[in-house]
């Protein structure tokens, strides 16, 4: 391991632990920062940390010595307005004070509706959402440092990304398509829509983090070719052997549920991306790195694999009857 280049990571979610994995995998010394202190499934050579990440003063402290910094946190969906901005500020203005460089994970919220055009990273950002133009600005805001010289940074976007130990795809596909109940999509299932792969993610993150000529740029996360979510729904089906049964949510469904679940009443605004094609460019980081995407039949495969592993390791470890 590399002792002297330390890598700082903000978060525990998926992005935040293949990230570590793959730093871990090239000898760099890991370590990550989270509200809990706890995570489940951490390389032992990471060195997790409890600390308040809105804390800029404690964010300065637990990064001295950086190289690099990943910013893989953020709060509730439903309060990305109010809280995302000041978070990933504490952050960055500690990579700032620290001269360190600063990676941020990113999603493609800030092109905004493309009237179905094919997004690369040199797309004008005209979100017309609010959790678009929230994005937008904290971008904007990164990039703002780099022109006035204080930041060396790069940004990685991936489109919607599912893989193991993601919460919300869990819980729409791949849970109930394992327990034979219907999946739950959005929109059309006849229009090509681009998906990332979580560990494909977190190695896109940790190569620009360790490569000097990704700074000042944006990248996106290699992503397999888009496929409808008919054919995602047939991918599911082919892994556990049934045909899916598939509940499809429409607005007016989401906003009566989400009179009671505010998460879901944020997803009727992003409703647009699946209604028509929603399809990222992921080349440049492929000729540049050459880093190919995991192909989507093999992400479904892994995603569902270690859900049945979750489910063989609670039933190992549930409460045993004892017999006579």
């Amino acid at each position: 391991m590399d002792s002297t280049e330390l890598h700082v990571i903000f978060g525990t979610g998926p992005l935040g632990k293949w990230t570590a994995r793959e730093l871990v995998k090239m000898g760099k010394r890991v370590r990550m920062i989270n509200r809990s202190g706890k995570a489940k499934d951490l390389p032992v050579e990471v060195e997790l940390v409890q600390s308040d990440a809105y804390d800029t003063q404690k964010n300065i402290e637990l990064t001295r010595g950086a190289t690099t910094i990943y910013q893989c946190a953020q709060p509730a969906y439903h309060e990305w307005a109010e809280k995302f901005p000041p978070l990933q500020k504490a952050i960055l203005d500690a990579a700032i004070a620290n001269d360190a460089k600063f990676v941020a994970a990113e999603n493609i919220y800030m092109y905004g509706d493309t009237r179905g055009a094919v997004m690369n990273e040199t797309t004008p950002h005209h979100a017309q959402t609010k959790k678009g133009r929230v994005r937008a600005a904290m971008s904007e805001q990164i990039f703002d440092a780099v022109r006035h010289g204080t930041l060396r940074t790069a940004v990685v976007r991936g489109s919607d990304f599912f893989g193991p130990e993601d919460p919300i795809y869990a819980e729409l596909f791949f849970e109930p398509a394992l327990n034979g109940k219907r999946v739950q999509m959005l929109g059309r299932l006849d229009v090509p829509h681009t998906w990332t792969y979580a560990p494909d993610f977190g190695k896109a993150l940790a190569i620009v983090g360790t490569r000097e000529e990704a700074m000042g740029q944006v990248w996106h996360v290699p992503s397999d070719k888009a496929i409808t979510q008919q054919q995602l729904l047939d991918l599911i089906s082919a892994q556990v052997n049934k045909p899916v049964q598939v509940m499809r949510a429409n607005k007016f469904m989401l906003r009566a549920l989400g009179i009671f679940v505010r998460n879901v009443r944020e997803i009727v605004e992003m409703y647009y991306e699946f209604e028509q094609p929603f399809v990222m460019d992921s080349r440049k980081f492929t000729r540049t790195f050459g880093m190919e995407p995991t192909p989507l039949r093999e992400s479904v495969r892994e995603t569902l694999a270690w859900h049945r592993s979750q489910h063989a390791t609670h039933e190992t470890n549930a409460p045993q009857l004892a017999t006579v």
